[in-house]
Parts: C-alpha cells; structure tokens; sequence
C-alpha cells in the first residue's frame, strides 16, 4: 500500500510544502539523502501548537504538534522526490522541544513523530533520533523537527 493511502487511512493528508519563515530552503537533496530544514508545527499556514511543553501545552498536546511537524517534513520531502515511496529508509529524526523548567518529557513528544513515521514506512521507518529539550523556538512555536531520508536513486 503506498504512503499516500497509509495517510488516508488514517484521515491524514499532506499539507503544501510549508513555506520558510527565513533565508535559507526547506530541503536539500544531496545523492541519495534528503535533508530537511527544521519545520515547525504550521497548519493551513497558521502557528497550531505554541508556547512551552509543561507549562502552556501538555505532552499529549505537544505529541500531536510533532505528528503535524512530521507531516510537513513529508510534505517537503516529497516536494524533492515527488513519491514517498521512493523512501527507502528514515535516517534520522530530530526534535526541539519547547520546554518549560523541569519538564523532561521530549522523548514522549518526539515520539509522536517517530510512530507516525513507523506505521506510514514499517521497517524503512525505524531511525536513529534526539529529542532536545531548548528555552524557546522560532515564533514560540512547541516543537520543531527535522528528517534525513535515504531515497532510492
């Protein structure tokens, strides 16, 4: 079953590549390895999830913020390589948690993201990952998450 399905499956779609909020592009590929710049969690172009993880948003909420971060690196990485199922493994994952003092959950957060990805790729999905915990993001945003993905040639 393609990912496009998996995605209806789950009443989840791609959104438009999400434009960059600075000076730099939303995704560089490099041979085999797509790269992408650290997205936000944007939706219909609006800031969904903001504020500090522990104080403003629960982890349940901010689990969900990185579910639609992973949907905009997708987005972005299929603007790249046109079909995700040209996939063939999720490298890596990144992910900035927007943490208030104490909260030491970001690999709970992260994870919203890192399942995603395991039920969309099955095995192709399983990566490597941090969950970085910072004092702020751009825009006050919750979460911020990057992916590197090895595509087929």
């Amino acid at each position: 079953m393609s990912i496009e399905m998996k995605l209806q499956e789950m009443s989840l779609t791609l959104p438009a590549v999400p434009q960059p909020v600075a000076a730099y592009v939303p995704a560089v590929k490099s041979n085999t390895l797509v790269f992408t710049s650290g997205q936000l969690p944007f939706v219909n172009g609006e800031l969904k999830f903001k504020g500090k993880v522990g104080q403003d948003l629960t982890p349940e909420q901010a689990y969900e913020a990185a579910k639609v971060c992973c949907l905009n690196c997708l987005s972005v990485i299929k603007g790249q390589i046109d079909d995700l199922n040209r996939v063939t493994q999720v490298i890596k994952v990144t992910g900035f948690v927007n943490s208030a003092p104490g909260f030491t959950g970001q690999p709970g957060v992260i994870n919203g993201a890192s399942e995603l990805l395991g039920r969309l790729f099955g095995a192709r999905g399983a990566h490597a990952r941090s969950a970085v915990g910072v004092c702020e993001l751009p825009l006050g945003a919750a979460v911020e998450l990057e992916i590197i993905v090895r595509v087929e040639e």
